[in-house]
């Protein structure tokens, strides 16, 4: 789990700093355009998806918080090693764009202040939002935990020896 959270927050951190150098019109870069319709275009976000709720950065922060100290507490339920590299994923994910709104200075215009950083998203379609290494693990990662709990089965209950499943008629009081 923490190799696979530390893998993806190195990759999201990487290809960040890459795009901005390399992409960013500020610093001369251009986008590159890719096959099937997808580019390479620098474009920073104070929000969430779709750039909603740009003002709210220090919230996001917290909740992206929240959810990975919920993750690391469900981590431990977890018995499966698909299962905690999956987790691992998801919380590299969290924190890779955390770390955006921890270091990065906030788009141009915007308030600065803590966790008010402008996450850096390259990764463009045009039927999706623009997106990050951070967030591909974010929602791969959601979607294949999801798939791993509605196919995993429960385990059986196993009945405690002490507790009889029906009333001991020599235990009963009548």
């Amino acid at each position: 789990m923490v190799t696979a959270a530390l893998a993806v927050l190195l990759l999201d951190q990487l290809s960040k700093n890459w795009a901005e150098a390399a992409l960013d019109p500020a610093t001369g870069g251009s986008p590159v355009k890719l096959v099937g319709g997808f580019e390479f275009r620098f474009a920073q976000n104070q929000g969430m998806a779709f750039s909603r709720f740009s003002s709210s950065g220090p919230i996001i922060g917290a909740i992206a918080v929240a959810i990975v100290v919920a993750l690391l507490l469900f981590a431990r339920t977890v018995r499966s090693m698909t299962g905690r590299v999956i987790i691992g994923i998801v919380i590299g994910g969290a924190l890779g764009n955390l770390a955006d709104r921890l270091a990065r200075a906030p788009a141009s215009g915007n308030t600065t202040g803590f966790l008010r950083g402008a996450v850096v998203d390259f990764i463009w379609t045009s039927w999706y939002p623009t997106f990050n290494v951070a967030d591909a693990a974010i929602v791969v990662g959601g979607i294949a935990l999801a798939i791993l709990a509605w196919r995993t089965p429960d385990d059986p209950v196993t009945p405690d020896p002490d507790t009889p499943d029906a009333p001991d008629p020599e235990h009963s009081a009548a």
